[in-house]
């Protein structure tokens, strides 16, 4: 198993930077929701929330994932 500069296994690392990833854009769509709105283009708007929508369930999907490699030692640091 491939262990990074985090101490962590890759995939572990992956899920978690996906996670968040996803969870910072989602954050961030909800500026460009209340953009769209106040200019009037509520289809624009529909996009964004669609989007934001999307990366919620991404997140989602990563945080079972990361809950179910919890019962293994991936999801700790590895002693080096």
């Amino acid at each position: 198993m491939a262990t990074g500069e985090t101490g962590f296994d890759d995939v572990t690392f992956d899920l978690i930077s996906v996670q968040y990833h996803s969870l910072k854009a989602g954050h961030d769509y909800g500026q460009y929701v209340r953009d769209a709105k106040n200019a009037g283009q509520d289809e624009i708007a529909s996009f964004f929330e669609q989007v934001m929508a999307e990366d919620s369930a991404r997140a989602h999907k990563c945080h079972e994932f990361l809950a179910r490699l919890g019962g293994t030692d991936n999801t700790s640091p590895q002693n080096g």
